[in-house]
């Protein structure tokens, strides 16, 4: 058997691992034969391949990023992309196909199984938002590497008496900043789920001012104030038709100031978050969901994904995934609320 493996998207602490695990398995258990597709849908649409065996997965485990590269490519983007994705896949005798990616990826890999290629899916982005997975792989390691920079940015906003705001990812969905809010002790946390007051914003500042520390606010990039929307960059639009979003933290730290005469600056952490070595959480993860990745291969599962129920893995369909974004509970949001102030 000849299997394609991909990873498409932003780039993601864990995507080795999962690399790794598909192979390995897949070499040993079962003799089959791998082709790394490059830089994501990009890969099968223009015929870009790589070679993927054991030799070419060792040592990969801790390090970040994607050794097949990535990229936004949508196929449904192109007339007649899809058309020439199956041929090119038929042309090198590709029997299935391991689509690694979130959203935008996988609605692309559910959209070939229903015309028919042998697709599964793996859960990758460190937004944490794919529905029916717990959670995904690069979402623990983003969540440290926030903390870590909020911990270094409470002492420097104490010995300048500032507010210091620190911007995060999350489009939709903040879990990155929910998470990396409560445990790096801020005194505020704002996410696209619940639109915020400037005013009741000004007021945790100044609240915490009073206490003699100073406040640390995180903030999702796709939060947005009552009366307002989310901050953009431009009017330009990918592949798969999202916005540049940029500016949140800038705004927020522009009213504060002038609201409450507190010097206000903001860190915008970017693709930090994404970069470097994964988390041990992280690697496991990442490994289990390869090696039952190519289980779903082996048994012909096609058109499922693997995900994390509780501390099992499991298979659930493609469509699962992608129907909705998973977003914060508003329960959750609650319980952060009792630290803001």
């Amino acid at each position: 058997m000849r299997i394609g493996v991909l990873t498409g998207g932003g780039d993601c602490p864990g995507l080795n691992a999962v690399i790794r695990a598909i192979v390995r398995k897949g070499v040993k258990e079962y003799g089959y034969e791998f082709v790394g597709f490059r830089d994501g849908w990009k890969g099968p649409l223009e015929n870009l391949t790589m070679q993927l065996d054991v030799q070419a997965t060792r040592g990969i485990l801790p390090r970040g990023g994607t050794i097949l590269g990535s990229s936004r490519t949508n196929p449904y983007a192109i007339e007649g992309g899809s058309k020439k994705v199956i041929e090119n896949l038929k042309a090198l005798g590709i029997d299935a196909l391991i689509a690694i990616g979130g959203e935008d990826t996988l609605g692309v890999a559910s959209g070939l199984a229903d015309e028919g290629v042998h697709v599964i899916g793996v859960p990758k982005t460190i937004d944490n938002d794919l529905s029916n997975t717990d959670y995904t792989f690069g979402f623990d390691t983003a969540i440290n590497i926030a903390v870590e920079a909020i911990d270094r940015l409470h002492t420097t906003a104490e010995s300048h008496h500032r507010a210091l705001i620190v911007e995060v990812m999350g489009r939709h969905a903040g879990w990155i900043a929910l998470h990396s809010g409560i445990a790096g002790g801020a005194a505020c946390i704002l996410i696209p789920e619940q639109k915020f007051s400037i005013e009741k914003v000004c007021q945790w500042v100044e609240s915490r001012f009073k206490t003699n520390y100073a406040p640390i606010i995180v903030v999702a990039e796709g939060a947005m104030p009552i009366d307002g929307q989310m901050m953009t960059k431009d009017k330009s639009l990918d592949s798969f038709g999202h916005v540049k979003l940029s500016g949140i933290g800038d705004w927020l730290a522009q009213e504060i100031q002038k609201r409450t005469g507190k010097e206000a600056r903001t860190t915008v952490l970017g693709h930090i978050q994404r970069g470097g070595t994964p988390t041990a959480f992280d690697r496991v993860l990442a490994t289990r969901f390869g090696l039952h990745a190519i289980t779903a291969v082996h048994e012909g599962d096609w058109g499922t994904m693997v995900g994390l129920h509780s501390t099992s893995i499991v298979r659930v369909p493609l469509k699962s995934a992608i129907e909705k974004i998973k977003t914060v509970d508003p329960a959750l949001y609650k319980e952060a609320e009792i630290f803001f102030g």
